[in-house]
């Protein structure tokens, strides 16, 4: 008996509920006057989950589904808030125009059982 077709699917249930996310998470970001940029963008630095802007911040958004908030922003790596906030500074030079953008890393948490969270900068440091 092989395992691999289980891995399989516990492989598609992911990928399928980390896309429900980003689009929960899309839709919240709409509601508070964002506009979305791109999902599951390719940059040379990795995938960025969201790129949204509101007014001359460009938001790199980070979606983490998890059983607490607190969950989520531990789920990110130092790493990971590090190709982000590249990822976010190569974008921003390619969009800004006349004004220079501010790059912000933000996450999207969505713990059972509560609405989905945005926090805003929530990688000051990184």
């Amino acid at each position: 008996m092989s395992l691999l077709p289980s891995r399989q699917r516990r492989g598609a249930d992911a990928r399928k509920s980390g896309r429900r996310a980003e689009w929960t998470a899309a839709l919240l970001l709409m509601a508070k006057g964002y506009r979305i940029l791109g999902m599951r963008l390719i940059t040379p630095q990795g995938e960025v989950d969201l790129v949204a802007i509101k007014g001359q911040v460009l938001a790199i958004v980070e979606v983490k589904q998890r059983r607490s908030v607190e969950e989520a922003l531990l789920a990110v790596s130092p790493g990971q808030l590090e190709r982000l906030g590249r990822a976010g500074r190569g974008l921003a030079r390619r969009l800004s125009r006349t004004k220079p953008l501010v790059v912000r890393l933000d996450l999207v948490a969505l713990a059972r059982g509560g609405w989905p969270r945005h926090i805003c900068n929530a990688w000051p440091d990184a």
